[in-house]
């Protein structure tokens, strides 16, 4: 049984972080894309704890905060290539359970695949760190008749960015208006690609369930 998607009392401790990331979005590629692009949409300095990057579990029956302390999982070797002492003597069991065992989820298996949680994190990495706006930038929500969807505009001296995020199970329909986008070419920061372009201040975007678009405003 996957005790990850059960609200077992275990799973609360107010002594900090109780669970990983993956257990707690059903092991939904597209959620633990969504909540990462969430939080770096937003200013500051953000985060990763060891581990998410890839979707690796937890072990609730571990003590304290020791469930998501267990072993980094770089391969399906012994302790999932972590050390080489025997199991016994690990600080913490490696997860070896389920969807979430080392020998399915680690770095090896992931890190040659395009496709694989890893790369699509270290890309939205590599983008949030190559346009500065997302650190320094100025933000305004937009659209909040429309809660379905997180809808943020970043600025920053002449450089503007609109964050969508559709935090539903549902396809998504979003009308916006804003002076800075009127005129623009809106293109997608993660593919290159361009999304659309901006005759007047309206646009409506179509976006997909659980996904998310930053679409940076060109002349």
């Amino acid at each position: 049984m996957d005790v990850g998607r059960i609200p077992l009392p275990r799973m609360r401790l107010n002594l900090g972080i109780r669970r990983r990331l993956a257990p707690l979005l059903d092991n939904d590629q597209r959620k633990i894309l969504l909540a990462n692009a969430l939080l770096y949409s937003l200013p500051g300095a953000p985060i990763i704890y060891y581990g998410d990057e890839i979707g690796m579990g937890d072990n609730i029956w571990l003590p304290d905060r020791n469930g998501v302390r267990t072993p980094m999982q770089w391969d399906s070797s012994k302790n999932a290539g972590f050390s080489t002492a025997a199991p016994e003597d690990l600080y913490a069991p490696v997860i070896d359970t389920e969807e979430y065992t080392y020998k399915l989820v680690n770095v090896k298996n992931q890190v040659n695949d395009p496709d694989s949680l890893l790369n699509r994190m270290k890309h939205l990495v590599q983008t949030r760190k190559s346009n500065p706006i997302f650190a320094m930038g100025y933000y305004e929500f937009l659209a909040k008749d429309q809660p379905q969807c997180l809808t943020i505009l970043r600025s920053y001296q002449d450089e503007t960015v609109l964050c969508v995020l559709n935090l539903t199970d549902q396809d998504q329909s979003l009308s916006l208006e804003h002076s800075k986008i009127q005129g623009k070419r809106l293109i997608n920061l993660l593919s290159g690609k361009i999304f659309c372009y901006i005759k007047d201040s309206k646009i409506k975007i179509e976006i997909e369930p659980y996904d998310f678009l930053w679409l940076v405003c060109k002349t």
